[in-house]
């Protein structure tokens, strides 16, 4: 097989794995011949090729890459779909966590605290350590005598001596050896002596050579100890343990192992009985990141890394650590086999909530990512609010309406953002947002879903709005055709960013009379919104097709899913498919309040734990983001005593009775094609209908339970039918009573109820 250029100047090889077995087996034969080294050579350079070509086949269908080892050296990979070859990916010189701050900073309080506490430990229990010494001294010195006594007369080689003693005949051998037993005897005599004076003058200087008496003593003390350490039983030990590990093993290769064979998985079972623990390659050695340790393995053929996940309370029971602690992740980008185990200090519920940077000082631009919270390896985790559209899905209680909340204070703190807020679940959760939002309403009764609804319309005339006034723009000032960080400072061309945020929706969605309405609203507003600075969020518990219409949902961007009790909900949130890669938000606990799943925001979901502020640090916060909003002279709306128009508070049907009179000369029989009603709304209220089709006209007075029907009219001598409304069937939903009043163009008063 062929290298390439670079793989040659870098002294490189790209052999098949049973072309270098094959080598490995001729390498004897060919060291009994150093001629023959050529021609086995070429010979399993060959059938490497033939190996090769005879895959060709099947590869084509992989689309993983295969690593070229010879003698477990990884030497290249080799892309089994294309042929090609490139070197094999290099290690990191320094470890993730040493190139992260937050993960530096972490680990070395792990590490300050882990040795603080056990010399600490240790260190107060130094007298009681000392005493045991001491009181195990005389056996120390009894032991010493022993052993040189033992020494001296050969004790070790006592039994050995006899039986060649019983066992020989010759008087002159038997002789010999007692003789030489006796002249070793002799010189470790002498040799034990010359050892007591010297012993015996070293204490004797000590003694009466020595003046200070902490020296003297201090010598005293060492040897004392020393003595105590040759009595010691191995069976009860001087120290005792600063970390209780029989509650909380070490993590080791070996506890892992064990762990993932006391999952209950067939393959994985069946794999480490055939291979024993060579079934799972560790990829690198176990190390320290951040608030915990990390290990990467490569599980045997066949298994992946989601079933291991989807076990992931017994794991936590295989490694003897609480379920909050252990978090295996997938590595899709490798293949679906790479697990990425995390085994925390702490789990994130029992852990406190990292501080909100945010929260005494400091500005934000939501052009810019904002920190949330935090990773379970304690590293920062940031969002983008511009260009995007957020969903929050969870079950009650589980703190999603305060993520939201957190969200809502982070744009808050950037003056130039005009906040839309609704909390339809009614309460004071956003009721701080007071001070500084442009529109703010808790609750769903019939004035908040009225309120809303006009609100939501002056949000589709701005958004109109925003797309004339940047097609005026020159295109050096405006490239893209997009709102830009640029041009949301300038004042002058009030492009400036757009918050809307809605607790709970499902309480506008589902309106019986206004849901069509706001979905068509607010899906507009989804999709076409973010070029123009208008960003949307949703919180909801489920987020199906009632909750949250699917035009919504699709375009969603940024997700965030706390606990959920299913896959269909958790794939809801997260996006099709997200259970079966491993992506989880079922395996939270109850306890894991204010802790998600983020897709969307970087290549790979993240878990994160966003930052906890409360009410009263809510208020404080709004109340630095109002006085930068003054300063910049950016408060608006509600924050600045403005109340919203309410000059137009009637429904659609309203609105289509004062277009369509009672006795319309070129639609006689009550009855008027669809089309032609969306063209007379445009026409009277172009910024609220301008655009409409005969189709919007149907969907929007559908709710209010009116069907379309079949009109006929005749155009030029020929009849044509399409769909139309009967105005009869507005006036009865509406309780009117037409008249030929020509100052009542809508038709009438109220009937009496």
């Amino acid at each position: 097989m062929t290298t390439t250029p670079n793989q040659e100047a870098h002294g490189i090889g790209v052999y098949d794995l049973d072309a270098a077995r094959r080598a490995r087996e001729a390498a004897p034969e060919a060291s009994e011949s150093t001629n023959a080294a050529p021609a086995i050579a070429e010979n399993v350079s060959e059938r490497a090729q033939a190996a090769h070509d005879n895959t060709d086949a099947a590869a084509e269908d992989d689309t993983e890459t295969t690593p070229e080892i010879v003698d477990g050296q990884v030497l290249a990979v080799r892309d089994d779909r294309s042929g090609t070859v490139k070197a094999a990916p290099r290690r990191e010189i320094l470890p993730a966590w040493a190139k992260d701050r937050e993960s530096a900073k972490s680990a070395a309080a792990w590490a300050v605290k882990h040795y603080g506490h056990t010399t600490t430990y240790h260190g107060v229990r130094l007298p009681t350590y000392y005493a045991k010494l001491a009181a195990r001294s005389p056996l120390g010195l009894g032991r010493v005598m022993a052993m040189c006594w033992g020494w001296i007369f050969d004790a070790e080689d006592k039994e050995n001596r006899m039986t060649v003693r019983g066992n020989t005949l010759d008087a002159g051998a038997y002789l010999r050896l007692r003789e030489d037993h006796r002249r070793q005897i002799k010189a470790r005599v002498f040799l034990a002596v010359l050892m007591l004076l010297t012993v015996a003058g070293i204490a004797a200087y000590v003694v009466y050579g020595i003046d200070s008496l902490m020296v003297q003593l201090g010598l005293g003390l060492a040897a004392l100890a020393g003595l105590g350490l040759l009595g010691r039983n191995p069976d009860k030990p001087i120290t005792g343990r600063a970390v209780d590990t029989a509650k909380e093993p070490r993590l080791t290769s070996d506890l892992i192992l064990n762990a993932l064979g006391s999952l209950g998985l067939a393959r994985l079972n069946q794999a480490m009985a055939k291979e024993g623990a060579k079934a799972i390659a560790f990829v690198s050695p176990i190390m320290r990141d951040g608030a915990g340790f990390r290990a990467e393995l490569d599980l045997p053929p066949g298994v992946t890394a989601s079933e291991v996940i989807e076990q992931r309370d017994r794991l936590a029971s295989g490694l003897r650590r609480s379920l909050g602690k252990v978090w295996p992740e997938t590595d899709p980008e490798v293949h679906v086999g790479r697990l990425v185990l995390y085994v925390a200090d702490k789990s994130l519920a029992q852990s406190k909530p990292a501080p909100w940077p945010l929260a005494t000082s400091g500005k934000v631009n939501v052009f810019e990512p904002i920190p949330i919270g935090v990773d379970q390896r304690g590293r920062p985790v940031v969002v983008t609010l511009m260009f995007a559209t957020g969903l929050i899905g969870a079950l009650p209680r589980m703190g999603k309406t305060f993520t939201l909340r957190l969200l809502c204070l982070a744009a808050a703190l950037d003056p130039r953002v005009e906040l839309h807020t609704y909390n339809l679940k009614g309460g004071s959760d956003l009721g701080m947002l007071d001070d500084v939002a442009h529109a703010n309403r808790s609750g769903d009764d019939p004035e908040d879903i009225d309120y809303l609804v006009r609100d939501l319309r002056e949000g589709a005339i701005e958004m109109r709005r925003r797309y004339k006034a940047i097609k005026t723009l020159p295109r050096e000032v405006c490239p893209e055709s997009k709102v830009t960080d640029a041009l949301a400072s300038e004042k002058s061309l009030k492009l400036h960013p757009i918050f809307w945020a809605f607790d709970e929706t499902q309480k506008m969605f589902e309106h019986p009379t206004h849901g069509a309405e706001i979905a068509e609203i607010v899906t507009d507003l989804v999709k076409r919104g973010p070029a123009v600075g208008i960003m949307v969020w949703l919180a909801t518990q489920r987020p199906d097709a009632k909750s949250i219409p699917t035009g919504i949902s699709a375009n969603a961007v940024l997700r965030l899913c706390l606990k959920v009790m299913g896959q269909v909900e958790n794939d809801m949130v997260l996006g099709t498919s997200m259970y079966k890669s491993g992506i989880r938000a079922t395996t939270f606990g109850r306890k894991d309040l204010g802790i998600a799943y983020l897709v969307g925001e970087g290549d790979d979901p993240v878990i994160v734990r966003s930052s906890f502020v409360d009410a009263p640090a809510a208020e404080v916060i709004c109340a630095r983001a109002r006085a930068a909003r003054l300063a910049a002279g950016r408060l608006t709306g509600m924050a600045a005593g403005e109340i919203l128009p309410d000059d137009d508070t009637g429904s659609i049907l309203d609105h289509l009775l004062a277009v369509w009179p009672e006795h319309d000369p070129e639609w006689s029989n009550g009855k008027v094609w669809c089309d032609e009603l969306a063209a007379r709304l445009a026409e009277h209220n172009g910024s609220l209908y301008g655009g409409w089709t005969g189709e919007q006209v149907t969907a929007a007075v559908k709710p209010h339970g009116i069907r379309t029907v079949q009109v006929k009219k005749v155009i030029d001598g020929k009849q044509t039918n399409k769909r139309g409304l009967v105005r009869r069937d507005l006036t009865d939903t509406l309780g009117h009573t037409d008249t030929d009043d020509p100052d009542n163009p809508i038709g009438g008063v109220l009937a009496p109820v």
